[in-house]
């Protein structure tokens, strides 16, 4: 006799591993991108004088916002691109959750698509409530 979990288009388990390849994924390929940003880093200012650490200089304009990390980004700037590594990392968790909301929807669980969309949206907004576009 089959199991009755077994009639789910996606049974649990399925979720749990596409879930942990996804945030694999997102974890290894934002840390590939700032490693990428970080070696060009040094390789254009590594021959420069030690910052002196005494006095705080905040990140330049340009990066600390989107249009101004993805400009970097097209023009191999090497802080834009680690920033941009950072937005990766930080936009992987909102993938899962998006990826168990569709499969909450796939399931037809009305109590854990509601319960998703909440924490999503909570998410959502303080991640991005707070950014200058």
């Amino acid at each position: 006799m089959k199991n009755i979990i077994s009639t789910h288009l996606l049974q649990d388990r399925d979720v749990e591993k596409i879930v942990g390849k996804l945030l694999r994924f997102g974890v290894i390929t934002a840390s590939l991108v700032v490693l990428l940003g970080g070696i060009l880093f040094l390789a254009q200012n590594g021959m420069q004088v030690r910052p002196d650490y005494h006095i705080f200089k905040g990140e330049e304009n340009e990066f600390i916002t989107f249009d101004g990390i993805f400009m970097g980004l097209f023009t191999f700037k090497p802080m834009a691109i680690i920033q941009f590594g950072v937005l990766l990392l930080i936009i992987t968790p909102i993938m899962r959750i998006v990826f168990s909301l569709f499969a909450f929807i796939l399931e037809r669980d009305k109590l854990y698509v509601v319960i998703t969309l909440i924490v999503l949206a909570i998410i959502l907004g303080s991640t991005f409530g707070g950014l200058k576009v």
